[in-house]
């Protein structure tokens, strides 16, 4: 194929989802969320790349067969989270109980796209390094969760990232939700978490922040997308996942990042509905869009 718009990073997981109305055990990821996304609408140009134990390659027969172009990196284990959600389910809690092994500049150096999203879920499976050396052939995106992400034991731990004052001058596009943006920057208000992002040198600042919509900082000017009214909660796990697949996606595409932030806040509100990846349809994201209804953005 030709050189993707698009390439995702990441481990496909085994993920164990516990909410106050199912127990069910899947895989996960931001891989592959974002795989299953992106093949769903209606020009994706896109590549994977994920590294996973043999014991977990089902998920990646699935998505071959679905179409998507999958490049997979041998792996000791595969990343084994436990995701319990309460009645909120902007609230999770996580167990870690088995780690793959991290990604490397070596492993890496064939991958080349228009955007490269790093789809971080641990600390160190992407270092610095790998930041640098992506960052020299793409428009890199991060997802900033994984970072600042400790496991002690089995308990997932909520750190600083040590090297965020280096690694954000290599990262054009930075999501974080609003709790990762107040570890990051000691900031509670979206607008000034984003302000001090970019002052390290992002240069396009995405801040999820659950009902309350998202904001986005690029250029100079804040965006406020509001949140679109789900009809059901099912299951959040992927929302953040789902929501920059539809923002890459449409910023690929030359829209705005007003225009993709609210194609990407319809797009987790579909996710949010059922259990498992988006599968709905390019048109029923803009059926939202059009609907216009949407819970009251926050501040």
């Amino acid at each position: 194929m030709n050189r993707p718009d698009i390439c995702c990073i990441g481990h496909i997981t085994l993920d164990k989802i516990v909410t106050p109305r199912i127990t069910k055990h899947m895989p996960g990821g931001t891989a592959y969320y974002f795989a299953h996304g992106i093949r769903c609408l209606d020009h994706p140009n896109f590549q994977l790349v994920t590294s996973l134990a043999e014991s977990e390659m089902g998920a990646v027969d699935e998505l071959r067969q679905l179409g998507v172009d999958v490049k997979v990196l041998p792996s000791r284990h595969s990343v084994y989270f436990e995701n319990k959600y309460g009645e909120n389910q902007n609230n999770r809690t996580q167990r870690v109980l088995a780690k793959a092994d991290p990604f490397t500049v070596e492993g890496l150096k064939d991958v080349n796209a228009k955007i490269i999203h790093l789809g971080s879920l641990l600390a160190d499976d992407f270092s610095l390094d790998v930041i640098k050396d992506l960052s020299s052939r793409a428009t890199l995106s991060v997802d900033a969760q994984g970072y600042l992400r400790e496991v002690r034991g089995e308990e997932v731990v909520a750190v600083d990232w040590p090297e965020k004052r280096e690694a954000l001058k290599y990262i054009d596009i930075l999501k974080t939700n609003e709790y990762e943006m107040e570890v990051f920057t000691g900031e509670k208000d979206p607008r000034k978490a984003a302000l001090v992002l970019a002052d390290w040198g992002v240069k396009e600042v995405v801040l999820t922040l659950g009902d309350y919509g998202s904001v986005i900082y690029y250029d100079g000017q804040f965006s406020e997308i509001p949140a679109y009214e789900p009809l059901d909660v099912i299951d959040a796990t992927g929302c953040g996942d789902t929501y920059m697949t539809g923002y890459l996606y449409k910023r690929s595409q030359g829209a705005s990042c007003a225009d993709a932030g609210r194609f990407a806040a319809a797009m987790s509100t579909i996710k949010l509905q059922d259990a498992g990846p988006f599968s709905a349809t390019e048109a029923d994201v803009k059926a939202i869009i059009k609907s216009g209804k949407n819970i009251l953005c926050h501040g």
